[in-house]
């Protein structure tokens, strides 16, 4: 497997895989992640952000490959979130850099992470540019995306866009670059990832976007802090965040729902009967067996979230209450939905459910169906219809 590699002549990537990472915050990494880190040299040579703590070994291995580290004279951190500065401290020591970059914000955030008030801090705003020799750097300032320090650096020379955590995947390979691997299952990585981290910075996003067209930059290559580099037609990627953050659904709709003794099972699938005999592209997804980040993935580009769960306790199954805490601070737009469940004796769930579709600011489309024990011809039939229902509104709001 490579380690270091040349990203442009003279620049080159010395970060670090980890494998291993199954969670990060609540997201699910099957394939694990990358911690990129990037090294110009030039007459300033400059290294971009660090990696977590745990990997600074594997990230110093990978720089002395290329030059010894305290020949380093600038340190641009253009974010602050621990995978990628947990080391900075340790790599400080080591490197002393001239000045350390970073934005307003941002230095806000390392004294506030590290208390470290002797740092050499040079703060850079959108528009601040700095000559490391023969290449110029240009600041934006991302803020919100996804953290309020978050700046990208752009190199104009090599039309090269450091971009922070914009653009990346959570996907653990030997390749670096998005020409050398599938390019389907990047770009899946790539939706989960704007899913899952960046749907809730939607606006600013759309924004982002049109400032960066404005300003003109020639870029033909995207280094984020995560993932693959986009090589080859980094458009592509500008393209996907253009359309996700549009937040344009399609007529799809998600039936997702968690069950106690298959009632409320029985019952999503004459849902999910009544959705599909009306022509809607519809997923069954059961919380016992998909994760919340894999839901969130699918509810991206859907127009109907319907929510099932069986009353427990006098509330919903805990599996739905945590789906819908971590839908909630993904803000999903341009939604319609509804509930459904079956209950023994109180009956809760759907009232609940309801209510916390009300609170995401989706649009309640049918009062809901709520079933006693287990439910007979009758009651599925109402299922089906409310299935139908609901793919009406789909195909009137589209």
């Amino acid at each position: 497997m490579r380690t270091i590699v040349e990203v442009k002549k003279g620049v080159h990537w010395v970060g670090a895989v980890d494998w291993t990472v199954r969670d990060f915050h609540g997201y699910s990494t099957e394939k694990g992640t990358t911690y990129n880190a990037y090294l110009i040299l030039d007459e300033k040579v400059t290294l971009f952000d660090t990696v977590k703590k745990p990997f600074k070994m594997d990230m110093l291995h990978n720089i002395y490959k290329v030059i010894d580290p305290a020949k380093v004279d600038y340190l641009i951190v253009n974010h602050v979130e621990p995978d990628h500065s947990g080391a900075l401290p340790e790599i400080m020591e080591i490197v002393k850099p001239e000045k350390v970059f970073c934005s307003p914000r941002g230095k806000k955030a390392l004294l506030d992470h590290y208390h470290k008030d002797d740092w050499p801090y040079e703060v850079v705003e959108t528009g601040s540019e700095i000559s490391l020799g023969r290449r110029t750097i240009s600041f934006i300032e991302t803020r919100m995306v996804h953290w309020p320090d978050s700046m990208f650096s752009f190199i104009r020379e090599e039309n090269l866009l450091i971009s922070s955590d914009a653009f990346g995947q959570h996907w653990a390979t030997s390749e670096r670059f998005n020409d050398e691997v599938d390019a389907a299952e990047l770009m899946a990585h790539a939706t989960k990832y704007f899913a899952n981290i960046l749907m809730p910075y939607s606006p600013l996003i759309q924004k982002l976007i049109a400032d960066v067209q404005k300003m003109g930059l020639k870029i033909d290559m995207i280094a984020p802090d995560h993932g693959l580099i986009w090589r080859k037609n980094p458009g592509q990627i500008i393209a996907a965040y253009d359309s996700w953050s549009k937040q344009m659904p399609k007529q799809k709709a998600l039936v997702i729902y968690d069950t106690m003794w298959h009632s409320t099972e029985t019952m999503a699938k004459a849902i999910a009967d009544g959705l599909v005999e009306s022509g809607i592209s519809t997923q069954l997804l059961d919380l016992r067996v998909n994760h919340r980040s894999d839901v969130v993935t699918q509810l991206l580009d859907a127009k109907a979230v319907i929510l099932g769960s069986s009353t427990l306790n006098n509330n919903m199954l805990p599996r739905m209450a945590d789906m819908i805490c971590y839908l909630k601070g993904l803000r999903p737009a341009n939604k319609i939905g509804a509930a459904f469940g079956s209950f023994g004796w109180s009956g809760e769930s759907v009232r609940l459910l309801s209510k916390a579709l009300e609170e995401m600011k989706v649009q309640v489309v049918h009062p809901g169906v709520s079933l006693q024990y287990m439910p007979d011809h009758q009651g599925l039939k109402k299922c089906v219809e409310m299935g139908r229902e609901i793919a009406k509104a789909v195909k009137e709001v589209s």
